[in-house]
C-alpha cells in the first residue's frame, strides 16, 4: 500500500523542464543546497543533514536513513515505516528557484522532485 501511495504522489507532481535543472556535481554544493532546509512534496517532508542523516515523514510513516556522496552521486540507505528501501546512488539536479530532483540508479531510474523550504 505504501509503495502505491508513493507512486501516486510522484505521478501527480509536476516536473520542470530539464533546461531549468542543473546537475549537482559535488558534496559541498549539495550540502549548501539542503543545509537547514526541509525537502517537501505532497505527503512527504524530509531533512537531509550535512552529517549524513536523513529524517522525516512520508505519508503516515517515519523515514530515516543515512547518505554519503560517491563519485558525483547522492548515495542513500533508507528506511520508510521500518521497511528497508535499500541502498541507491542518485543523480541530483537543482533549480535556482528552490527545487531539487533525485533520479535513482545514477540518473537512469525513477525521479522525485522536492521543494527546498
Amino acid at each position: 500500500m505504501r509503495v502505491f501511495v508513493l507512486a501516486a504522489v510522484a505521478a501527480i507532481c509536476a516536473v520542470p523542464a530539464m533546461a531549468d535543472l542543473k546537475k549537482v556535481d559535488d558534496q559541498g554544493q549539495f550540502v549548501q543546497l539542503v543545509k537547514g532546509k526541509t525537502l517537501t512534496r505532497p505527503l512527504i517532508k524530509l531533512t537531509v543533514t550535512p552529517d549524513g542523516r536523513i529524517e522525516g515523514r512520508g505519508a503516515r510513516w517515519d523515514v530515516e536513513g543515512t547518505w554519503s556522496w560517491k563519485d558525483g552521486y547522492f548515495c542513500r540507505d533508507l528506511f520508510w515505516g521500518g521497511d528497508a528501501l535499500g541502498y541507491n546512488c542518485q543523480e541530483v539536479r537543482a533549480t535556482a528557484d528552490g527545487r531539487i530532483k533525485f533520479t535513482s540508479d545514477r540518473g537512469a531510474g525513477d525521479s522525485a522532485m522536492f521543494r527546498l523550504r
